[in-house]
């Protein structure tokens, strides 16, 4: 019997790929913020989770790791 793999190389299949990976990435900074003490207001939590861009989520999570408040993470956008 032949399964339709079909799906799992369709264009629809990479969108939910990329809102996952996105999800995950959002979740990393998050985290990291909170290790390293640097507080999200609300507004700040939603833009990051709310960001369904993996480049963009990917360029801030790298900001993360050496940003000592929230605002430099979000600067020169």
């Amino acid at each position: 019997m032949a399964v339709d793999l079909s799906f799992y190389t369709s264009p629809l299949s990479e969108e939910i790929r990329d809102e996952g990976r996105a999800q995950g990435i959002a979740q990393s900074i998050l985290l990291l913020l909170e290790q390293r003490g640097i507080i999200v207001p609300v507004d700040a939590r939603e833009r990051i989770t709310g960001c369904g861009d993996p480049e963009i989520l990917r360029h801030w999570l790298a900001r993360t790791i050496t940003a000592s408040c929230l605002e430099e993470i979000f600067a020169e956008e």
